[in-house]
């Protein structure tokens, strides 16, 4: 088991610096283009194995790990988390793209189980963080609430706009962008700097940046392919 544990270790951290050098590519390129199409997938396949490697490190530490201290437990729970929420984000990233055309609403069970299980972690995440007094843990979750809420509310009911599946495409990957910068500051980072940690506000500043991007972009987008009908160019 330890062993494993230090192989998906040294997988983790070479898939999360590959997400991290080549995520911004798909944000600036050609939507559609061949470098978007070619950097996004290099970043999901690096986030597959972040998520994995995440999910089953955390798993490792809270519950087999004996010599696991209160603190590493805490950050174990948090890596879980972040786990599931850049996988959940990165999955409805592609799938509302699998199913663009839908007319009606979309209850796959799976596409269903998984905006589920990060709404629930989420809430799960968030109470054990203030009964911790653990603020990351008690406000960063809240994140994957609205997600998860809004993620089922997509699903379920019937698209209402012009390429509805545009804007779901990227906000679920800029959303996995900020589980991936935001695991760097509070993880990598401390690291590589050889300091104990950084400062809160920096833990929380992926999510005070892209989250404006991405209401931003919504707005803009939705201006543009929304138009009123009486509304000449």
């Amino acid at each position: 088991m330890e062993l494993l544990f230090n192989i998906l270790r040294v997988l983790h951290i070479l898939g999360g610096f590959v997400a991290l050098f080549v995520f911004w590519v798909p944000i600036f390129t050609k939507k559609g283009g061949k470098l978007h199409h070619l950097f996004g997938w290099i970043y999901v396949y690096g986030m597959i194995v972040v998520a994995i490697s995440a999910f089953y490190m955390g798993f490792f530490r809270i519950f087999i790990d004996p010599l696991a201290t209160d603190e590493v437990i805490s950050f174990s729970w948090f890596l879980i988390f972040i786990s599931i929420l850049s996988s959940a984000s990165a999955y409805y990233g592609l799938r509302v793209l699998r199913f663009k055309n839908r007319k009606k609403s979309h209850t796959n069970p799976l596409d269903l189980a998984y905006p589920g299980l990060l709404l629930t972690s989420g809430i799960g995440i968030s109470i054990y963080g203030f009964v911790q007094h653990i603020p990351l843990l008690s406000w960063f979750p809240i994140l994957g609430i609205v997600l998860g809420i809004t993620h089922l509310f997509y699903w379920l009911q019937k698209p209402k706009r012009k390429m509805h599946w545009w804007f779901e495409h990227f906000a679920g990957m800029l959303a996995c962008c900020i589980s991936t910068l935001t695991a760097f500051i509070v993880f990598g980072a401390p690291r590589l700097l050889n300091v104990e940690s950084v400062s809160i506000i920096l833990w929380f500043l992926p999510t005070i940046v892209i989250t404006p991007l991405i209401i931003g972009l919504g707005i803009y987008y939705n201006r543009k392919f929304n138009k009123p009908k009486n509304l000449r160019v």
